[in-house]
């Protein structure tokens, strides 16, 4: 049985090599001008002394694409290491990074093409991903540590799937300039992550959170619960940051520090959340034995 495992997730590794190493020849051909010395875009080096923080943006959009891809791999390699149960959030997991990584192959492609920190794309990766991310909490406590407890008519699952839609709806909303007081967009926003807040629960102990049992999760995925309690609180503030920069908002800088603000915050959050989801279900999987 080990063996077989083991030929799974080589051909699961060398599958995604492939795709990777077709890839990474039509990004480097994205640009139809480089620099014969770097090998890089040439706008990278064009002297108009921004050169440093373009280089910034253009290097976090490759390595967003590669990381993201590289997590994908590991989670579901690791998904048939830890128990049944906790398969579904190793798939989560992996479908948040994986569609992650495509998305932020075609920022980076648009980036080189046109030198636009692409707003689309980005809100195209989060109204699919930031749902899931919220989603994955009930597949890691496991459904005996959800309550029947509801706000507004809604149960723990549709909290978070409305509060996400609300959260990612209005800051788009927001960047577009579709609303155009970026304060109104900015708060109606923060309401839906207040409701993922108020599903979910504070970490350490601060607020339990209306959908959630503590007594009921496992000792041994605690810990992990409340890092996820911690990146939903502190990991995500990172992007009304971003939010702040943008130029149809409060433009207090240019595209490129939104852009390398909202990439760190992807890799922070989308992999780390994954991260910490499959150290819990790793521990738990180990109890059992």
């Amino acid at each position: 049985m080990s063996g077989k495992k083991t030929l799974r997730r080589t051909a699961l590794l060398l599958t995604a090599m492939a795709v990777m190493a077709v890839l990474v020849p039509s990004v480097i051909a994205a640009d139809a001008t480089v620099d014969a010395e770097t090998g890089l875009p040439s706008f990278l080096n064009d002297g108009n002394g921004n050169d440093s923080l373009e280089l910034l943006t253009f290097f976090l959009f490759f390595v967003g694409y590669i990381s993201m891809g590289a997590a994908f791999v590991f989670f579901m390699s690791e998904r048939n290491s830890v128990a049944p149960e906790y398969r579904t959030t190793m798939t989560i997991s992996a479908l948040i990074v994986g569609i992650a990584a495509f998305h932020y192959y075609y920022m980076r492609g648009v980036y080189v093409d046109t030198q636009v920190v692409s707003t689309e794309y980005r809100y195209m990766d989060w109204i699919i991903t930031v749902p899931l991310m919220a989603l994955k909490f009930p597949s890691l406590v496991g459904k005996d540590a959800i309550t029947d407890n509801k706000f507004a008519g809604l149960g723990f699952t549709g909290i978070c799937f409305v509060g996400a839609i609300i959260m990612i709806g209005f800051g788009y909303l927001g960047e577009a300039n579709i609303i155009e007081n970026e304060t109104i967009a900015l708060l109606l926003g923060g309401m839906g992550w207040a409701m993922i807040l108020v599903a979910t629960g504070l970490p350490f102990g601060l607020y339990d959170g209306l959908g959630v049992d503590n007594s009921k999760i496992k000792e041994e995925v605690k810990w992990s619960t409340d890092a996820l309690r911690t990146f939903i609180l502190v990991g995500w503030i990172i992007y009304p940051i971003g939010y702040l920069f943008n130029e149809n908002t409060y433009d207090l800088g240019n595209e490129e520090i939104m852009g390398v603000l909202y990439n760190i915050a992807d890799m922070i959050n989308k992999i780390g959340f994954g991260v910490v989801a499959w150290m819990g279900a790793k521990k738990a999987t180990a109890a059992m034995a």
